[in-house]
């Protein structure tokens, strides 16, 4: 059966079939429903039931529990109607601009930063680009069926190739193959670009960039955004990591506040060790962005990373700090292995 979904305020409508999640047909339909993993772990895509009745799929917890499905909270990416339905969603304009394409990618280049972080170049066919917003991602289609989530690290208009930063993380299937056997000229299938995490180019307000690990992967692509329109806007970048190496690219974020006057850059360690020589800020970095902006109320934050950073940082700013929900935009890098330890909750 076909079902009919409409969202509220905007009055748009599509269609969704019984064995389709809200969120998968919204997509289809080039309807700008907000999101970022699809599956159930960020609470990206949570909004109102207003009428009519869904089952959730499997989903962590803490991204709608039973007391916000109770209220009539949804999780769009996890549920699949029985009936037509109403639901309320602040939609993300321009989010269809774009095609979702699904493409053959060459491996052009791999350069292993540290230890864990690589930066994979992807050359496309001749024939194709892809056109994509400052902060979206890939998914990679591997052959077991299963999909990996990557960022572009490169604004769209620096597009001789794609690069995504990527860290290893020991055991898991995909990374591993990177570090040990990928090679340059390997062939990949990717989709994209994906996401409702991207520069809001049409807003003046004073941007907050934080990011932990290889969430600075899409921060770099908005800064390069940023820079390539010329934007007024003040900039500052908060980048945290457990020890100065995860900053892998601290040199191009200094570069940028020696030259960029309305840019101003915060790297900030929570584990430094003696022979580091750390002398800079120390402590979670979501927690030095509330010592150095009480207020922000007038500001607009971008924050990618580990989920759990993200998930403080979107609460503490929201209650402590007066920034307004809607001017908060997330991307949490949820893992394979993250999902495996999540509690879930299932219908």
């Amino acid at each position: 059966m076909t079902f009919q979904v409409t969202v509220q305020p905007s009055g748009r409508q599509f269609h969704c079939e019984e064995d389709e999640t809200v969120l998968s047909a919204a997509i289809r339909a080039g309807v700008g429903l907000p999101y970022g993993c699809k599956n159930g772990a960020c609470g990206s895509c949570k909004g109102k039931l207003l009428d009519g009745s869904v089952t959730h799929r499997a989903h962590q917890e803490k991204a709608l529990s039973v007391a916000e499905e109770e209220k009539g909270l949804s999780l769009f990416c996890c549920a699949t109607p029985h009936s037509d339905v109403v639901i309320e969603a602040r939609e993300v304009l321009g989010i269809g601009e774009f095609p979702i394409k699904k493409l053959p990618t060459r491996v052009a280049k791999i350069d292993k930063l540290t230890d864990d972080v690589a930066v994979v170049a992807l050359q496309l066919p001749a024939n194709e680009r892809l056109q994509y917003k400052a902060g979206q991602y890939i998914e990679f289609m591997l052959k077991d069926g299963k999909r990996r989530s990557y960022s572009m690290a490169n604004a769209p208009h620096l597009d001789e190739h794609i690069t995504l930063h990527i860290r290893h993380m020991r055991g898991g299937v995909f990374t591993d193959h990177v570090f040990n056997n990928m090679k340059e000229r390997d062939i990949l299938r990717f989709e994209g670009p994906l996401g409702t995490f991207f520069l809001r180019e049409e807003s003046d307000k004073p941007m907050v960039l934080l990011a932990s690990g290889t969430g600075f992967a899409p921060i770099k692509a908005i800064v390069e955004q940023a820079i390539h329109n010329k934007t007024t806007r003040p900039m500052v970048l908060y980048w945290g990591g457990r020890r100065p190496n995860d900053l892998y690219m601290h040199a191009l974020c200094e570069e940028w506040a020696a030259t960029l006057p309305n840019f101003t850059y915060v790297p900030v360690i929570s584990d430094a060790l003696p022979e580091d020589g750390w002398q800079g800020r120390s402590g979670f970095v979501h927690q030095a962005v509330m010592t150095d902006l009480p207020d922000m109320s007038g500001h607009q934050v971008y924050a990618c990373g580990a989920p759990v950073m993200v998930d403080s940082a979107k609460r503490d700013f929201i209650a402590r700090c007066k920034l307004p929900e809607e001017e908060f935009y997330a991307d949490a890098f949820t893992s394979e292995a993250d999902l495996a330890d999540a509690d879930l909750i299932s219908q």
